[in-house]
């Protein structure tokens, strides 16, 4: 198959770093958010009322992160002198500017309010710069040819063609086929662009579906990201794509923001500030789940690169508003990074940052990715948090065929679909505890390393683990006046016992046919009082009809009737 690289235009300038003049963005630190006209007691002046129910929800307060910039500041910025301010953060209380005006910055540094000023942003100079072309992404792609397979939805046939394989590694399937494709679920994503993704066939559905809410282009404070780079694109349509017989993406019914923070020409640190103003317009339009195919290691310009050390989560400015996304309770998925066989090796921020899903690569037989940058974080926390499919990633190409790819950018929407619905499930729980399920459903859970984190994870288990926690958490609703339910009635292959015994001891069940035939036999130990459940799974195979399920221990005995479909 022939290759082909994402060849990527970076400009390298051949001057020194030395003068501020040579500089003409800047990121400006507040002290505080003193005489600010915004309230804490009325969230709904710059919250929507989706945001403040997630936060209601999972039992999150409103802080003064939540608050805007105080507006007072920011008009002082403006009439500092020739300055235009770029974009904002209330979560880091700074703003992003343009100026080339020495009196202006000058005159802002003199502010009683402001905490510092540093630039992010050389000044270009095209006079005085050569082109030369990397792969900034660090990835590959090739064409291929159709594969079908096919899985039943709810009675319907799923075609997913080439992405059966990256599906199947984490059961997605059986999320899709228990309804779960992300319907009423939102989903924001940052990237470099997404050339196309109004006329590539793979988004017909989610076009024609009115599934893409919102667009913005953060790199030039614009509405159109149809242009630009296609990485986006790429990524995109393994989580929305609807493409049968090529293609069907991990949570195709989701609805979606599509923001552009890259600037795939240049690499420097505003473009982590980018991310942050995206990501807190997503917040505050009420989204569930970010998917971010980005990493910052190394700039343009040598004197703002990060080290190692800085990887622990709490220095740089897309970590930090990671971190803070999570705080807010979302779901935060990005990509390790493609380092694992480069002089860098490790993560690159922000899949440093804390309390997310950062996200290695693995084949679809589950072998891990050499080009998978490892961990751990710099302070010893564990990274990449899991993986999912980055080699040989099934996608849609600009040319309307589908095409395989490596790198754990796409690996991450892979899993941030899947996600998505998985919350989609249980919307009762918090951002945490569906990364826990996550977690506990992985492959190597109780070994985690420094290549996949926790493992592959497993959506079917990690369901499981959720139901039984969800109704657990439902226990006396569920059972009013009885000890004991079996779950669900009528059941196809497993089902469960709900129980809050009466007695201590031991509790034996035995499960009988209409025939009288004896199918299985399972013996308990039972804590008066304290609720539990029992799995009934990996049964033999048992034909439609009605069963009975006896159960006794030393002080009664009977039977429930369940139903087998």
């Amino acid at each position: 198959m022939k290759k082909l690289l994402l060849l990527l235009s970076v400009i390298v300038l051949l001057f020194g770093f030395s003068s501020t003049a040579q500089f003409s963005k800047y990121i400006i630190r507040f002290k505080d958010k003193a005489a600010t006209p915004f309230s804490i007691n009325n969230p709904g002046q710059y919250l929507s009322t989706r945001a403040i129910q997630r936060r209601v929800r999972q039992n999150i307060s409103i802080d003064s992160t939540d608050l805007p910039i105080t507006p007072g500041y920011l008009d002082s910025i403006k009439l500092a002198g020739n300055v235009t301010i770029l974009n904002k953060s209330k979560w880091l209380n700074e703003v992003c500017i343009q100026t080339t005006d020495a009196a202006a910055l000058a005159k802002i540094n003199s502010f009683p309010f402001v905490i510092s000023s540093n630039a992010v942003m050389r000044l270009q100079q095209a006079n005085k710069e050569i082109i030369i072309t990397r792969n900034k992404f660090n990835e590959e792609i090739s064409q291929t040819t159709s594969v079908t397979q096919i899985a039943k939805t709810n009675g319907d046939v799923l075609n997913y063609g080439n992405s059966f394989a990256q599906i199947h590694i984490h059961e997605g399937e059986f999320l899709h086929n228990n309804g779960f494709k992300g319907e009423g679920m939102l989903l924001a994503m940052f990237d470099g662009g997404y050339r196309n993704y109004l006329t590539v066939t793979a988004f017909d559905s989610v076009r024609n579906n009115n599934q893409i809410v919102e667009t913005y282009d953060f790199v030039q404070n614009e509405t159109s990201v149809n242009e630009d780079d296609p990485h986006g694109m790429f990524c995109f349509s393994i989580i929305a794509g609807n493409w049968p017989g090529q293609f069907v993406g991990s949570c195709p019914k989701a609805k979606f923001y599509l923001y552009r923070t890259e600037d795939v020409a240049t690499e420097y640190p505003i473009e982590e500030q980018n991310w942050a103003a995206a990501a807190e317009r997503a917040d505050s339009i009420g989204v569930d789940v970010f998917s971010t195919s980005l990493g910052y290691s190394t700039f343009d310009n040598p004197v703002f690169n990060h080290t190692y050390a800085d990887m622990n989560g709490k220095i740089t400015i897309i970590a930090r508003a990671n971190a803070m996304a999570a705080k807010k309770g979302i779901i935060s998925v990005v990509a390790a990074g493609n380092d694992g066989n480069k002089s860098w090796h490790f993560i690159a921020t922000p899949a440093d940052a804390d309390s997310i899903v950062t996200v290695g690569a693995v084949n679809t037989s589950g072998v891990v990715a050499n080009f998978s940058s490892y961990g751990p974080a710099s302070d010893g926390r564990i990274k990449p948090t899991v993986a999912s499919v980055g080699e040989g990633t099934a996608f849609a190409n600009l040319n309307n065929q589908p095409a395989f790819g490596n790198g754990t950018s796409f690996a991450t929407p892979n899993l941030a679909g899947l996600i998505t619905c998985l919350w989609q499930a249980f919307p009762e729980f918090t951002n945490m505890q569906i990364i826990e399920a996550v977690k506990r459903s992985s492959s190597i859970y109780t070994t985690p390393n420094d290549r996949i984190g926790y493992g592959i994870p497993n959506f079917h288990k990690a369901y499981d683990d959720l139901f039984q926690q969800s109704v657990l958490l439902k226990v006396n609703i569920i059972l009013g006046n009885d000890w004991i339910k079996a779950y669900p009635n009528p059941f196809k292959g497993n089902f469960a016992l709900l129980i809050k015994p009466k007695y201590s001891g031991t509790e034996t069940f035995k499960l009988y046919g209409a025939d009288g035939k004896l199918y299985l036999t399972k013996k308990v130990t039972t804590q008066q009082g304290q609720a539990q459940f029992i799995s009934f799974d990996n049964l033999q195979p048992l034909t439609k009809g009605i069963y009975t399920l006896h159960h006794s221990n030393i002080l009664e005995k009977g039977n429930i009737r369940i139903v087998a479909q």
